[in-house]
């Protein structure tokens, strides 16, 4: 009987694989790339056609190794690495470093799959195919552009600023982003306002009625200064207040579509706080596998890394039929959601959708993390949502004339809940407001006070991971798989910080982006990115060849490295001074950044060689011992809070302490989300942090 090898990149895939298949099929992976660009050069040789040097990862020789034994025993050889073009060059570097083209007795194909599920798999066997090299060469010019910007300019970074920096392709225009918004906050002019409300009531009611200022007989009027608000008030004073018109109507809210990578990491962001590198993490941990009671290990979820919104008509099929039984006909959609603009695209893969839609979260929450199960939960009813009818709500709006001014009140309640039974998002969720009382057209309304407010214009609100993502994304700039690393990484170099979600450039990252501006504008250029982003799709359509792209970008980048080199003036970045004293030789200690994060230098170096950890403290005394609080991290490195003075003081909380106390028990209050919940599970104190 011919033996079978089925070739996978992640260990985690290998035993549900395995099991799928049966004895016939052993199955091993890869561990990701076996072969990359040398760390030690450029890796590309520039003088004869920009022919790539590929060497073997370090550490992956033993890896390599044992494949070589299993493709021996073999007859037939299935490449499933990921269903993308980094898998498709994974499969092709297989094809190199285990010389399957030169194995003449070997059958050799490529396999992929959107979700591991046994019938996906089983599937994929029956259509298996030849390498597509319009990927591979796309994922091969993709590395060697990104190659060139990162090895050729970092290097000026290093002599210009400090060691240690580094310039890449799509950080770079994801930093520029972030400064831009910087500078339009600190330009912004606030311009003031003013609100006016009347409230009113219906004769006889005690229920107040608020109707707000619309403008006037000669149309919308906006209220810029106190004294346009002295003159209206002064105009409506003995006015009475009568109701001029009431409109009743029906209002559609269509059901969301399918998440990808980008919306997946938005909602994760705003509803589950969750950072674009940790939803990745645990999409791909659902993906992968769980072990189900009852099924074994099996993917929960579809291939993480898409733009498309795509889904297999068996799926669309199988939702509708569960949505029909669990639901009703009548809340089953006739219609498929799509979204509005396709132009870019790549529609190799489904959205991101649970496979099984019977696997409801109830089911596996005893087999997942607290955190899986929220990312699955969210996953599941966005998808469950997108095949359901849209909600209906009744609105009804009123006009209220005084004199000649004209107020408005509106209200909303909902007909036919549809896709909001099952989903909802942060702007579904309407404000309540809902009329008790029954208006009709000239009914006079009692009148009760008048209230203005003055208010000001809000500056452009600072970058989030979610809203850097879109935006990044309707620029047309990086693709699925390089929004959460260039986050990371933009982080990771402390070019920008990170606080209560919101994404500020430090100093240092504002003196990287001033000098890729003016040594390396087209880099830095948005237009320019999301063209290149562009052509690296064309190659893996066949359109354009990879050479063209490759050897028309470097020798531009190379005569403006040369530039810069003159052009560039170098800039030294002060290390942070702390309040810490040395204790070795009284010096004020610095704060020096390592490969696990931040810790206290002595500024003496070498003379004095004195370091400790940096502890970051929040202003809030331990209720303990009264000294500081401070971040700290356990072995497994997850943040938490603790007292400077452990092992001593005890005090530890995993939600971060705030300095405000509860107002029924006296103890701590907790941050969490935006409440705040009293440390004292027993007491059960809640108060909202929202404004």
């Amino acid at each position: 009987m011919s033996k079978n090898l089925v070739i996978v990149e992640s260990p985690a895939k290998v035993k549900t694989i395995k099991k799928f298949l049966g004895s016939n099929y052993e199955v091993d992976a890869s561990g990701g790339h076996v072969r990359d660009l040398p760390k030690s050069q450029l890796g590309i040789d520039v003088e004869h056609g920009y022919e790539p040097k590929y060497i073997t990862i370090r550490g992956k020789g033993d890896v390599l190794a044992r494949l070589r034994k299993e493709v021996k025993k073999a007859d037939k050889i299935y490449l499933a690495t990921d269903p993308d073009r980094e898998g498709e060059a994974i499969s092709w570097h297989l094809v190199k470093a285990l010389k399957l083209d030169e194995a003449k007795d070997k059958k050799v194909y490529r396999i992929s799959f959107n979700e591991i599920t046994k019938n996906a798999v089983k599937a994929s066997l029956k259509e298996p195919r030849a390498i597509d090299m319009n990927l591979v060469d796309a994922q091969q010019a993709r590395r060697m552009v990104d190659r060139m910007v990162g090895y050729m300019i970092s290097p000026l970074l290093w002599a210009k600023v400090k060691r240690g920096l580094s310039a890449g392709r799509v950080q770079s225009v994801a930093l520029r982003m972030i400064c831009d918004r910087e500078d339009e906050i600190n330009s912004f002019i606030p311009e003031e306002y003013w609100t006016l409300d009347a409230q009113l009531r219906v004769h006889g009611s005690r229920k107040k009625l608020t109707a707000h200022y619309y403008g006037d007989s000669d149309g919308k009027k906006s209220i810029r200064t106190k004294e346009e608000i002295e003159q209206i008030t002064s105009e409506l004073d003995g006015c009475t207040y009568e109701v001029s018109d009431v409109k009743i109507g029906e209002r559609i809210k269509k059901a969301p579509i399918p998440f990808t990578t980008s919306t997946l990491q938005q909602e994760a962001s705003k509803t589950l706080n969750f950072s674009t590198q940790k939803t990745m993490r645990l999409a791909q941990q659902l993906y992968e596998g769980v072990d189900i009671k009852g099924r074994g290990t099996i993917g929960l979820i579809t291939y993480l890394r898409t733009d498309s919104t795509r889904v297999a008509e068996e799926a669309d099929t199988a939702a509708r039929k569960y949505i029909g039984d669990q639901f009703g006909e009548n809340y089953v959609s006739t219609e498929t959601p799509a979204r509005k603009t396709e132009g870019k695209i790549q529609d190799a893969h489904e959205a991101i959708r649970p496979t099984d839609i019977t696997l409801t979260p109830v089911i596996v929450k005893d087999q997942l993390s607290r955190d899986q199960f929220r990312l699955y939960q969210l996953i599941w009813k966005r998808f469950t949502a997108s095949r359901m009818r849209p909600a209906v709500y009744e609105t009804t709006s009123v006009k209220v004339t005084a004199g000649r001014h004209i107020f408005t009140l509106s209200a909303s309640r909902i007909k036919f809940e549809g896709f909001m039974s099952v989903y909802t998002q942060e702007e579904d969720r309407e404000d309540g407001h809902t009329l008790t009382e029954t208006l009709e057209k000239g009914m006079a309304l009692d009148f009760v006070e008048l209230e203005s407010s003055q208010h000001f214009t809000q500056p452009p609100a600072h970058y989030t991971e979610a809203s850097l993502v879109k935006a990044l994304e309707e620029q047309g700039i990086g693709r699925p798989s390089t929004y959460a690393p260039t986050i990371t990484t933009i982080i990771a170099r402390r070019y920008v910080a990170k606080e209560n979600k919101n994404l500020y450039v430090t100093e240092l990252g504002e003196v990287v982006n001033r000098m890729m501006k003016k040594a390396f504008p087209p880099i830095v250029d948005l237009n320019f990115t999301a063209n290149m982003e562009y052509l690296l799709d064309r190659i893996g359509d066949g359109s354009v060849s990879w050479k063209t792209v490759v050897e028309n970008f470097y020798p531009d980048l190379t005569q403006a490295v040369k530039e810069a080199e003159s052009k560039l003036d170098s800039v030294k970045i002060a290390d942070e001074v702390t309040d810490e004293i040395c204790e070795v030789c009284g010096r004020n200690m610095v704060i020096k950044y390592g490969p696990h994060g931040k810790f206290l230098a002595c500024p003496g170096f070498p003379e004095c060689k004195n370091t400790k950890p940096y502890l970051e403290k929040i202003g809030v005394p331990c209720p303990k011992c009264g000294k500081d609080i401070v971040i700290r991290k356990s072995k497994k490195g997850r943040r938490y809070y603790g007292c400077e003075n452990n092992p001593e003081c005890d005090f530890m909380s995993w939600q971060k302490p705030s300095t405000e106390k509860c107002p029924k028990c006296g103890q701590m209050m907790l941050e969490k989300g935006n409440k705040l919940l009293c440390s004292n599970e027993a007491c059960g104190f809640v108060k909202s942090l929202q404004k």
